[in-house]
């Protein structure tokens, strides 16, 4: 019975931490469906509309291409969407660690709105919640460690809306009826095989450049916001979209990768792969 004293602490400690754990874990799935809730709210739902030849005839070659191929004639807006994902990303430069991600995006197209509320692990009970949002015309991003305790945030700025409507432009290829034009995209010919896209939201503009490799979408290009010390710098920014298949009646690119240019060199700083997706109309 020697043992029977540090075996009940060893007990007594393991309860507290679970109970720990469970409660950390209840505040963080409430918080969550607060914050979906509240992005859900604002937006149009149950629209009684489809999609139509009319909808492409007058875009650039290579846009009505590809979205005649992403959405089938009579497929029904997309008005909300989510969007199960995996992958690595790092934070630091091109020598970093890599550390392995898993996030829920959650999407309304009207008005254009998202949460990306992604759990990365840094070590064995340690991880770090990362929230990207854009709703109601403002942006905000922030980090905390087991999503409680805050290590890093950004409230709305100019410089950071504008950051992540060109995020929810970008990443459109995976809700691909909000780059029509009756969803606010407005496009522009480069050449055979590029065009500019542009869209506005509570007075706030945002463009990127989209290549083309046939009917997909290979790669997003423009100059982004990117948080630098205490403030944003405009740095050359890349989204990479590959492997397309259907998915509920539309054809997304299941992998993605993003890159910054920066001065001293590119730096890939995400890699995602979807692994579930969910309309709603």
């Amino acid at each position: 019975m020697q043992y029977s004293r540090p075996l009940g602490r060893v007990v007594v400690g393991a309860g507290t931490l679970l109970a720990t754990v469970l409660a950390v874990r209840q505040y963080q799935s409430r918080r969550v469906r607060q914050r979906v809730d509240a992005l859900h709210r604002p937006a149009a739902t149950g629209r009684d509309a489809t999609v139509t030849l009319a909808d492409v005839e007058d875009l650039p070659t290579p846009v009505r291409r590809y979205l005649q191929s992403a959405i089938p004639e009579g497929h029904p807006l997309v008005d909300t969407a989510r969007i199960e994902q995996t992958g690595q990303l790092r934070t630091g430069d091109a020598s970093s660690a890599w550390y392995p991600f898993s996030a829920t995006h959650h999407v309304t197209t009207a008005p254009p709105g998202f949460l990306w509320d992604a759990t990365v692990r840094f070590a064995p009970l340690v991880t770090v919640s990362v929230r990207d949002s854009f709703r109601d015309g403002e942006g905000s991003a922030a980090v905390s460690l087991w999503g409680v305790v805050p290590l890093d945030g950004t409230g709305t700025s100019p410089e950071l809306v504008e950051a992540e409507l060109q995020r929810y432009l970008a990443e459109a290829v995976w809700y691909p009826t909000a780059l029509l034009g009756r969803e606010g995209v407005q496009w522009e010919p480069v050449d055979d095989r590029t065009a500019e896209a542009t869209i506005e939201c509570g007075g706030v503009s945002a463009s990127l450049s989209f290549s083309f490799d046939g009917d997909e979408v290979t790669r997003v290009d423009g100059e982004r916001y990117r948080r630098v010390e205490d403030g944003f710098e405009r740095t050359p920014w890349t989204g990479h979209w590959d492997e397309y298949e259907r998915r509920a009646g539309l054809r997304i690119p299941l992998s993605g990768a993003v890159v910054w240019g920066l001065p001293e060199g590119e730096l890939r700083a995400w890699e995602g792969r979807v692994t579930d997706v969910e309309y709603a109309r």
